[in-house]
């Protein structure tokens, strides 16, 4: 039953780490990188449908990204869907692939990138203690129905503590690893 309620806590520890990379992946960081186009969509056939689902996409230059439709049919709808989204990068459209040029990267921009990698990293790190808090109720509840005892409720609120706090220094080195991606490029 402990170890239920531990197993479960240890793969929301993951999934939260998991979805910080995948996060901090689609953040421009002045190179070319498939992942910054992974939140956007087009609008196609009515649906909105994830760009990476409508075409090619590859990165033949360090900060080019080349988006090549399907169906060129779809090529507007890529377009407008770039230009609404976040990425503040304008395409370029030859009638066959669109290209996305990355700008290099201004220091103050650098620094704004930073911040909010920091402020993802710190969600992430919330969201942490969030699932260790809530696994040490779960544990506190057992202990009060008289399920477990006294010194298993120490034991396991000890483990999921050292999980814990593994799981906050993955994602303080993640944090750091993007930083100086960032700031070194």
């Amino acid at each position: 039953m402990i170890k239920d309620v531990l197993k479960n806590a240890d793969e929301k520890m993951k999934k939260t780490t998991e979805i910080l990379k995948k996060e901090l992946a689609s953040m421009k960081a002045g190179r070319a990188n498939v992942a910054m186009l992974d939140k956007i969509e087009a609008e196609y056939y009515g649906t909105n449908t994830p760009i990476n689902q409508l075409c090619n996409i590859s990165i033949p230059e360090p900060r080019v990204l080349s988006i090549q439709p399907w169906d060129k049919s779809a090529m507007k709808a890529i377009e407008k869907a770039i230009l609404k989204s976040d990425l503040g990068i304008n395409p370029s459209n030859d009638g066959e692939v669109i290209r996305l040029v990355v700008p290099e990267l201004t220091e103050e921009t650098r620094k704004k990138i930073v911040k909010n990698v920091k402020k993802t990293g710190e969600n992430s790190k919330i969201a942490i203690r969030g699932i260790r808090r809530e696994c040490n109720d779960k544990l506190k509840n057992m202990k009060k129905n008289n399920e477990i005892t006294e010194d298993e409720l120490k034991k396991a609120e000890n483990d999921i503590q050292k999980k814990t706090d593994n799981f906050i220094k993955d994602i303080e080195n993640i944090v750091a690893a993007k930083e100086n991606e960032v700031m070194s490029i």
